[in-house]
């Protein structure tokens, strides 16, 4: 005996292939939403853990922020503490030095050469006064250029003739540079230090200096 199907299969057939369809759309629309449901708890957890190193960050640099100021004003303060302790060594250095420049006055001063006013700005000595001839102030520059120890570089600002009881004298001002005991014992040290000479170099003739009256 023949069996013969009437029935649609074809449209069963189609639409069991459509369901088949539909469901794994859905499967995979599950399964993708799946994939950027846990894709967004990954990436905010992440951007929580972010923002706290942020915050963690922050809070350091505002304490380090507060130790660089504290450091300031400490290397501040050292500063001005170390200022002022060379200020009080330099007054301790100095505090001899006019009685060595009235000394080198003395002793650098020729005869018939008077010095009426002496005043020091800083480092640096103004002398004015009063000489017989213009030959007695050539000689005190030259006595303070080569023979001073306390005084250096001699100029000249003014020399002018005048008359004082007849007598034909000539008014000067000068400016001397003052020697100072700092750079007094830096020179004598750069004098004592042992100099590097090439191998089989002859060493230069001493000069003896003259001191004039």
């Amino acid at each position: 005996m023949i069996l013969i199907n009437l029935l649609p299969h074809r449209e069963e057939r189609r639409k069991r292939r459509k369901a088949a369809f539909f469901a794994g759309l859905g499967l995979s629309a599950v399964f993708g939403l799946a994939i950027v449901g846990g894709w967004y708890v990954v990436v905010q957890q992440l951007m929580a853990n972010q923002q706290h190193r942020n915050q963690f960050l922050t809070a350091e640099i505002k304490k380090l922020e507060v130790q660089i100021k504290d450091i300031a004003a400490l290397r501040a303060e050292i500063d001005s503490l170390k200022a002022r302790q060379r200020a009080v060594e330099d007054l301790q250095v100095d505090r001899n030095v006019p009685v060595h420049l009235l000394n080198e006055l003395v002793r650098q001063t020729p005869e018939g050469m008077y010095i009426t006013t002496v005043k020091q700005d800083g480092s640096t000595l103004g002398v004015t006064g009063i000489a017989q001839t213009q030959e007695r102030v050539s000689e005190f520059l030259r006595n303070t250029a080569y023979n001073a120890e306390w005084l250096v570089k001699p100029d000249l600002i003014e020399t002018k003739s005048t008359t004082v009881q007849q007598k034909r004298l000539f008014d000067f001002s000068l400016r001397l540079s003052i020697n100072r005991p700092q750079d007094i014992a830096a020179a004598a040290a750069a004098a004592s230090a042992p100099s590097a000479k090439p191998p089989g170099a002859q060493p230069a003739p001493a000069v003896a200096s003259v001191k004039k009256p």
